[in-house]
């Protein structure tokens, strides 16, 4: 596939997708869920490999990183509320991210899942650029620690509503990171959903979980000797 076709292709995927959930705004028709399904179909019918396909949509995923960086907008524009309840939400955040390290950490031991696997799986709460970077850092494949954070994103985006319904969790604040903290990208998005605000806040747990795992990862797995 030409690199300019499998580019043109997946934007017009991805779109359509979007423009189908804001008609439908349904979980399952996240686009973040129905483009990759979409993609992959096509590339199945046409036969077409995923290494051909990438020469050319490799430039949107060079995108992540500058994305992740344009999250700074909405935080200035609610610094006020951020300054107020800082400590609340760093300690929250850290919290969170730690739990998380140690809980997948745990999964790995209780799947025994091989070295490589399990440290592409340790980094799946973070956000896609920078969990691809640690689990190339610590050993694991990138690209499937990709695919563990867009699941993990998506169980979180589905489930984080329900979990806010049945616990009556109101507080914005407590939101944001609730969704930032666990659910990445896709949980801020749809923290989005809930208010501006929540959104915020669900950014800065998103870049703040990103930092703490970051220098949290790779000592503890030299310390589980994985």
């Amino acid at each position: 596939m030409p690199a300019i076709i499998s580019l043109i292709a997946t934007v017009i995927i991805y779109f359509s997708a979007k423009w189908c959930y804001t008609r439908h705004p349904k979980v399952y028709l996240s686009p973040l869920l129905t483009t990759p399904l979409l993609i992959i179909v096509l590339l199945t019918i046409a036969n077409i490999s995923y290494e051909s396909y990438y020469v050319g949509a490799k430039w949107l995923n060079d995108t992540l990183q500058p994305a992740t960086i344009a999250f700074a907008f909405p935080l200035y524009k609610y610094h006020t509320t951020l300054k107020k309840h800082a400590s609340e939400i760093f300690f929250s955040v850290v919290l969170g991210s730690v739990i998380a390290i140690i809980s997948s950490s745990m999964l790995v031991r209780v799947l025994s899942l091989n070295s490589q696997l399990g440290t592409s799986l340790i980094p799946h709460t973070i956000t896609t650029p920078i969990a691809m970077e640690v689990a190339k850092n610590i050993g694991g494949v990138p690209t499937i620690a990709a695919v563990f954070v867009i699941i993990t994103g998506l169980l979180g985006a589905i489930i984080g509503p329900t979990i806010i319904k049945v616990f009556h969790i109101e507080n914005e604040i407590a939101r944001g990171v609730l969704f930032g903290t666990s659910a990445h990208g896709a949980g801020t998005a749809k923290a989005f959903e809930f208010s501006g605000k929540v959104g915020t806040i669900s950014s800065l747990a998103m870049i703040i979980s990103a930092i703490v795992s970051a220098f949290t990862i790779p000592p503890l797995i030299f310390l589980l000797s994985f």
